[in-house]
């Protein structure tokens, strides 16, 4: 036989192997690792590990678990999944970073429009502006006028360069018209940990992550993000910050599912099967809805609408993001 031959065989047998692996999807006993790309316990680690469970039947009863990559506003770990084997088993759950990464970073070693196949919308999520529960103002009327007496002092956390909480900050800022001093966390987690215990003074943070909080009473809350008010229990007494004369600011941020490029398209399908079914879920829907989050239903649930939303957010936040001039390295 000759070489030239061989090796023609060994590559036909190599691609059948790997149509077979695909069609098969997911394979008996092999795992699936959903990357979050911040801290366990904040708000895009809920949804991920709500969504694991979820996902678990449609998905034939496959092992998924959750693997925190925290750093640098969440691009370490989008890298990870950048580079990992197109196959399924390495998917990524993360936010309205994937649209604000571009702007804000002066070099990434990905692609956010290239190197991910788009799975999908999975919800969008108000967010709350919230202070440490020491602070002496106990409403919004009070909480300016107790920022304009402490210009100088006055810090506001986030969950790093890029993420939801930062923006929101910036918005807010801008709409102030004052700065504060901005604290960037590795997470929401410890970020919101150190707001209730009084090392920083406010922070602006996904529903997801403070409705419990603000339940239990252990941050002061002022405003919601939103244009109408939202019905969670928790959350239905906090006034929107249009009503509080701040016209026009609205800040909802949204996770989201994908997998490295060059995943196959039958994977891809399957998928995306799966995660409609998942977002239908009633204990899923329940635990998001409790938490204020809106469960997408919409046509970005489909991989080719989602990521059309996305060029369309990274076209929006990059003009309000270089407005800012905020970057990082």
């Amino acid at each position: 036989m000759q070489p030239s031959f061989k090796i023609a065989l060994g590559a036909a047998a190599m691609l059948a192997a790997f149509g077979a692996s695909a069609q098969t999807f997911p394979a008996a006993g092999k795992t699936i690792t959903i990357v979050v790309p911040f801290t366990a316990g904040g708000p895009s680690d809920r949804v991920a590990r709500d969504l694991a469970e979820a996902l678990r039947k449609p998905l034939g009863g496959a092992t998924i678990v959750v693997e925190n990559v925290g750093g640098a506003g969440s691009s370490i770990g989008v890298a990870k999944v950048a580079r990992a084997a197109p196959d399924g088993y390495t998917l990524l759950v993360n936010h309205i970073a994937m649209a604000t990464m571009p702007s804000l970073y002066r070099k990434l070693p990905f692609n956010v429009e290239t190197d991910f196949e788009y799975l999908g919308m999975i919800n969008d999520v108000p967010m709350t502006l919230i202070g440490r529960p020491t602070l002496p103002a106990n409403n919004y009327k009070e909480l300016i006028a107790w920022i304009n007496a402490n210009k100088d002092k006055v810090n506001l956390a986030n969950a790093g360069v890029g993420s939801a909480s930062h923006l929101c900050g910036l918005m807010l800022q801008s709409e102030l018209k004052t700065e504060m001093t901005s604290v960037p966390y590795k997470g929401a987690a410890p970020a919101i940990a150190d707001l209730m215990g009084g090392q920083v003074d406010l922070m602006c943070d996904q529903t997801t992550n403070t409705t419990s909080q603000i339940e239990a009473k252990k941050v002061k809350a002022f405003a919601v993000t939103t244009p109408k008010r939202l019905s969670t229990p928790a959350l239905k007494s906090l006034p929107t910050m249009q009503e509080l004369g701040v016209k026009g600011f609205q800040v909802t941020t949204w996770h989201a599912l994908y997998a490295p490029k060059g995943t196959p398209e039958s994977v891809v399908k399957t998928i995306n099967d799966a995660l409609k079914v998942a977002l239908k879920d009633p204990d899923f829907v329940k635990r998001e809805e409790a938490l204020g989050a809106v469960i997408a239903r919409d046509k970005r649930v489909e991989p080719a609408e989602h990521k059309k939303f996305v060029q369309a957010e990274i076209a929006s936040w990059g003009a309000v993001i270089k407005a800012a001039g905020t970057y990082a390295d």
